[in-house]
């Protein structure tokens, strides 16, 4: 069945929603929010009310119901008006480990309170100082105590918005890798509460990083989590995360299309506007050419997000596009960073222009959540059937 893919005039009600929403949160306020290494609450607070933060949750449970499609606009047009949507997109798809594994009880307890904000499920803790990326080798422990209780010891690093957040995913081995089949095997999935873990068993160390990013190491020391905070199968936790992370990489990607648009408007104003040697300097094929490339790679990248989404609402597998929708825009948004920069030259630099500010943020998708090289990795075994290379 052939796909219809968004055209420029769809979804015009949900960006100008959007956008009259964003245009409150001006320059000034993200740039104060960054200086102060500061969380934007009120702007998070203003998005949780209005719904947008719920926008994948089926509408029996409060949400909105909404596709990825639109799920991906919403966070497009976050960073396209000059925002961070890095601070709040954990709450949009991290509920999606409870609506996928999640049993009807804990749908039923967990998700309209999401939806209405009353809980924050924004923080996920699955990486670890010593595996990184080789999850199946993690090595933090749950341990079964009784009937009624895990108990979990261990260490994750770069776990975000844990500081934000009155909840958090969090994946733990609860067999050891030498008891098992396969290692992907004997992996777990909990839902834990952080109003109750963090002080009894659960302390937290903010890692100070290039990006205004709440981001953190934790650390795990005999913290009881009770046993129904178990998603899903014990044992069947690898699958159950593996399958929110391509609708992770498709939100990504539209981040990364709208930083993209921000630097390109912000790249083509300024140099039509800056006159030297009494010519605009965007006349100069150096600096639009540079600009104009940004942009026609930003427009690929962007046919690429869509058809991942649009997979993923029909009920269709979006592996493989969900993959290279995150790649291309993460490469586009920072060839478009790089353009902007060198149109501004010097006041780039300048904090008060925004240009470097946006520039550290839309840098860090070339590694997080999943870094380019990976992507590429999975593209050669999966998609053109080579030899798995790591």
């Amino acid at each position: 069945m052939p796909l219809t893919l968004p055209t420029a005039d769809d979804h015009a009600d949900l960006r100008d929603a959007m956008r009259a929403l964003c245009a409150d949160y001006d320059d000034a306020y993200w740039r104060k929010v960054d200086e102060e290494r500061a969380y934007p609450e009120a702007f998070a607070d203003a998005l949780t009310k209005a719904g947008w933060l719920a926008a994948l949750i089926p509408a029996e449970y409060g949400g909105s119901g909404l596709g990825l499609t639109e799920a991906s606009i919403i966070m497009e047009e976050i960073n396209r008006s000059g925002g961070n949507a890095g601070a709040v997109h954990g709450q949009m798809y991290n509920m999606g480990t409870i609506l996928r594994g999640g049993s009807a009880e804990q749908k039923a307890k967990y998700l309209p309170r999401i939806a209405s904000g009353e809980l924050r499920l924004q923080s996920m803790a699955v990486t670890e100082p010593t595996t990184g990326t080789d999850t199946t080798k993690l090595k933090t422990t749950a341990v079964k105590k009784g009937n009624d209780r895990y108990v979990v010891n261990g260490q994750k690093v770069w776990t975000s918005r844990v500081q934000h957040s009155e909840l958090m995913v969090l994946l733990a081995r609860t067999t050891p890798v030498d008891q098992v089949a396969k290692k992907s095997d004997g992996l777990s999935v909990f839902l834990v509460d952080l109003r109750e873990a963090i002080g009894k068993g659960m302390t937290v160390r903010p890692i100070r990083n290039m990006v205004n990013h709440e981001t953190n190491e934790v650390f795990f020391d005999d913290l009881e989590i009770p046993a129904e905070n178990l998603i899903g199968e014990e044992g069947k936790g690898f699958k159950t995360i593996l399958s929110g992370l391509n609708a992770e990489r498709t939100l990504i990607a539209g981040e990364c299309i709208g930083d993209g648009y921000w630097f390109i408007e912000r790249a083509k104003k300024y140099g039509t506007e800056r006159i030297v040697f009494d010519r605009p300097i965007a006349r100069n094929q150096g600096v639009q050419f540079p600009i104009a490339r940004a942009y026609v790679n930003i427009r690929a990248a962007d046919l690429m997000r869509f058809q991942a989404a649009a997979l993923c609402d029909a009920g269709q597998p979006f592996g493989a596009e969900a993959n290279m929708a995150k790649l291309l825009a993460a490469d586009a948004s920072f060839e478009a960073a790089n353009a902007c920069l060198q149109t501004h030259g010097g006041f780039g630099f300048a904090a008060d222009y925004d240009v470097e500010r946006k520039f550290r943020e839309t840098r860090l998708y070339q590694v997080a959540p999943i870094s380019t090289n990976l992507i590429l990795a999975y593209v050669g075994e999966h998609v053109l059937g080579m030899p798995r290379s790591y």
